[in-house]
C-alpha cells in the first residue's frame, strides 16, 4: 500500500510540473531551457487495452495521443529532423527552429501497425531500434513476461536468494509490489541467469515467454520492409536487451556490435544509432558512450531526461532523450516536454 501511495504522488507531482511548464511556454517565460531541440522516444503505440493490472502502462500511448501530440508541436514551430541529422544541426543551429526528433524502442509490430501511419501523416521521420535477441526469438522480454504472469495468478511462490518465498497476488497492490521485486531482482543480480530464472517460472505455470515476443516484436522480414519506408530508420538496441553497464566491456562491446551487424544485414548499411537498453545511467555509463564511439555509431540514446544543447556535440554517443509516457498523454504536456522547463522545475530524474 505504501508503495502504491508513492507511486501515486509521484505521479501527481510530475502532471503538477507539465501542467506548470505548459502554463509557463503559453505565456511565452523560460525560453532559455529549451536548448536546440529534443529527442522523444517510445515503446508501444496501440490502442488502449483493457487491463487490470498494467505495470508497463508507461512504455505505451495510444495513436490518438500520438496523432495530437505531434500536431501539437508541428503547431509549436518545431521541425521533424531524422535522428541521423542531429550531429549537422547541432553544429549549424543558427537562425533554425527547434526540432524534435522520434526514436521507438524494441521494435515493436504496433509501431509498423500503428505509428507508421501517424508519422506518415505529419510527414515526420522515426528512428527504431532494434534488438536481434527479440526480433530473432532467442530472448524473451521479462517485463512483458512478469505482467502478464502476475496478471493470471493469486499467488505464486519464488527464491530471490534467500529461499523460497511466498508472494499473495489477490491484490493490485500486491501485485504491483510483486512486480517491483522481480524488477529489482532483475537489476540486482546477473541479468541472464535472473532472466532465465522467471522465463521457467512462467513456463511452469503455462506461459511461453516466446509466445509473447513473437505476438509483440517484429521479425526480420517486417523490420526489413519497415526501414524501406523513406521516413524510417533502424538502429542498434543489443541482442539480449541486458544492462550494458553491467556487463564485462567485452561482453558489451559484443552486444553492441553484433546488434549493428544484425541490422546492417537487415537494412544493407551499418546504423550509425545506438539506443542502450533501459537507458538510466546505471544501464549505461561514460564507459558504453566510449565503446559506442569506438564501433563506429556517431549517436548513441540514453534514457536520460534533458535537452539538446551545443553541447551535445562534445557527447554524441550519451544524448538524453524525453518520454512520451503512457501516464501522461496529454497533447499540451508533450509540448511542454519539448520547452525543456519540465526539468527545470522537476528536476532530471523526476521529469519523466
Amino acid at each position: 500500500m505504501e508503495q502504491g501511495i508513492k507511486v501515486r504522488l509521484k505521479r501527481r507531482l510530475i502532471s503538477s510540473g507539465l501542467e506548470a511548464a505548459a502554463i509557463l511556454k503559453g505565456a511565452g517565460l523560460m525560453r532559455d531551457v529549451a536548448g536546440m531541440g529534443c529527442i522523444f522516444t517510445l515503446h508501444h503505440v496501440r490502442p488502449a487495452l483493457p487491463r487490470r493490472f498494467a505495470p508497463n502502462a508507461h512504455l505505451e500511448v495510444t495513436p490518438d495521443f500520438l496523432d495530437r501530440a505531434i500536431g501539437r508541436l508541428k503547431k509549436d514551430g518545431y521541425e521533424f529532423i531524422p535522428l541521423g541529422a542531429l550531429p549537422a544541426r547541432v553544429a549549424n543551429a543558427d537562425g533554425k527552429p527547434p526540432f524534435v526528433a522520434f526514436t521507438l524502442d524494441d521494435g515493436n509490430r504496433d509501431n509498423l501497425d500503428h505509428a507508421l501511419p501517424i508519422f506518415a501523416r505529419h510527414d515526420a521521420p522515426f528512428t527504431i531500434f532494434v534488438a536481434r535477441g527479440l526480433s530473432e526469438r532467442t530472448h524473451s522480454l521479462w517485463w512483458e513476461t512478469l505482467a502478464e504472469l502476475l496478471e493470471r495468478l493469486d499467488r505464486l511462490s519464488f527464491d530471490f536468494g534467500s529461499g523460497e518465498e511466498f508472494l499473495p497476488l489477490g491484490k493490485h497492490g500486491q501485485k504491483q509490489a510483486a512486480f517491483s521485486r522481480f524488477a529489482a531482482f532483475v537489476h540486482g543480480n546477473d541479468e541472464s541467469e535472473a532472466v532465465a530464472r522467471i522465463d521457467d517460472l512462467a513456463r511452469r505455470n503455462g506461459l511461453e515467454p516466446l509466445d509473447i515476443v513473437r505476438a509483440s516484436i517484429m521479425d526480420r522480414a517486417e523490420l526489413r520492409d519497415l526501414a524501406r519506408h523513406p521516413l524510417t530508420s533502424l538502429g542498434a538496441h543489443t541482442v539480449s536487451h541486458r544492462a550494458l553497464a553491467r556487463l564485462p566491456e567485452a561482453e558489451a562491446a559484443a552486444e553492441m556490435a553484433l546488434s549493428a551487424d544484425y541490422v546492417a544485414d537487415i537494412t544493407g548499411k551499418r546504423p550509425i544509432a545506438i539506443a542502450y537498453p533501459y537507458g538510466t545511467i546505471d544501464a549505461a555509463s561514460s564507459r558504453e558512450g566510449r565503446l559506442a564511439a569506438e564501433l563506429g555509431f556517431s549517436l548513441g540514446v540514453t534514457t536520460r531526461p534533458g535537452m539538446i544543447t551545443a553541447a551535445s556535440g562534445g557527447a554524441p554517443t550519451l544524448l538524453p532523450r524525453l518520454s512520451l509516457n503512457g501516464h501522461f498523454q496529454k497533447a499540451r504536456y508533450a509540448s511542454a516536454l519539448a520547452s525543456g522547463i519540465p526539468m527545470r522545475l522537476l528536476g532530471r530524474r523526476e521529469a519523466m
